[in-house]
C-alpha cells in the first residue's frame, strides 16, 4: 500500500472516529426526578424517594450536577422547599469509567392529593455544544385517591403544563402537554422523548429510535404515545434571551421543559 493511500485511510479514519464521537457528545439531554412511585395507595405508608439525575435516559450515561439551585414541591396550591433535603450520590452507567454526582431524598405525603414536584438545576457547560443547559424539570405523584391539582402551572421560566392527567397511564397511551415560555404557549419548539431505559433491556435498531421528536403546534401543543412500560421523559427545548459569560465570552442558553411521566402494561 502507498503512504499516500495509507495517509488517506488514516484521515479518514480520524475523521469518521472524531464524527462519532461528536454523534455521541450530543446525545439527548434530561433532567431528570424519579420518584419511587408516582401513585400512592392507601395501604402504602406514603414515603417516598425521588432520584434527581442528569442524563442521557435511554443509554444510562450520567452527567455530573451541581446541587440544584431549586427544588420542591407544590401541593393544593402550596409549594415546599425541599432543596436543602437532598443528599448527593455517586451514580454511573454500565459503561462509564467513573461515577459522577447526582442526588436523591425522601418525602413523606401525609395529605391526599397531587404533589407536583421541580426543579431547577444549575447551568451546565457542554463543551460539545458550546453552550449552557437548564432543564426545568417537573413530575407529579397522585396521593390517596384525590386527583387535583396535576395541571397546575408553577410559573417557572418554560415548563410543560399536561393537558392528559399524567399518572395512571397504560402502556400505548398518548400523553399530551402544552409548552410554556415566560407563561406564554411555545410554537413550533422541538420536544425530545425517551425512555428511561434503566434495565438495560430494550435495544434500538438504529440511533434514530433512541431520542424521539415531536413539535408543538400553534398553541404550544404536542402529543406522543407511549409504547412501553416506564418512565417517559419529554423535554420541550429553546434558546434563553440571556447569555452566560464563559472565560470572558457570552455562551447561549439552551432551556428545557422537561417532564416524566410513567406507564404501566395492562395485563
Amino acid at each position: 500500500m502507498s503512504c499516500s493511500r495509507l495517509l488517506s485511510l488514516l484521515c479518514c479514519g480520524t475523521l469518521a472516529v472524531s464524527f462519532c464521537s461528536n454523534l455521541s457528545e450530543a446525545e439527548a439531554h434530561f433532567g431528570a426526578i424519579i420518584p419511587s412511585k408516582d401513585i400512592i395507595g392507601s395501604e402504602d405508608k406514603g414515603t417516598i424517594s425521588l432520584d434527581v439525575e442528569f442524563l442521557h435516559p435511554f443509554e444510562q450515561q450520567f452527567l455530573p450536577m451541581a446541587k440544584p439551585k431549586a427544588f420542591g414541591v407544590l401541593h393544593r396550591g402550596h409549594k415546599s422547599d425541599l432543596l436543602s433535603s437532598l443528599e448527593e450520590r455517586r451514580v454511573k452507567g454500565k459503561d462509564q469509567q467513573e461515577a459522577v454526582a447526582a442526588w436523591r431524598t425522601e418525602y413523606k405525603i401525609k395529605q391526599p392529593g397531587d404533589y407536583i414536584f421541580f426543579l431547577e438545576p444549575e447551568p451546565y457547560w457542554e463543551a460539545a455544544e458550546d453552550l449552557y443547559i437548564i432543564h426545568y424539570t417537573k413530575v407529579c405523584v397522585q396521593a390517596f385517591g384525590m386527583e387535583e391539582g396535576w395541571d397546575e402551572p408553577l410559573g417557572l421560566k418554560t415548563e410543560i403544563i399536561p393537558l392528559t392527567r399524567p399518572y395512571g397511564l397504560w402502556s400505548g397511551n398518548v400523553f399530551t402537554g402544552q409548552v410554556l415560555r415566560d407563561g406564554q404557549p411555545l410554537t413550533e419548539a422541538e420536544v425530545e422523548v425517551e425512555y428511561l431505559n434503566n434495565q438495560g433491556k430494550v435495544k434500538a435498531p438504529a440511533d434514530a429510535f433512541i431520542t424521539q421528536t415531536v413539535k408543538t403546534d400553534s398553541q404550544g401543543i404536542f402529543t406522543y404515545a407511549m409504547p412501553h412500560a416506564g418512565w417517559w421523559g419529554f423535554a420541550a427545548l429553546s434558546e434563553d434571551n440571556r447569555k452566560i459569560k464563559r472565560d470572558g465570552v457570552e455562551k447561549a442558553v439552551e432551556i428545557g421543559a422537561v417532564y416524566w411521566v410513567h406507564t404501566t402494561d395492562m395485563r
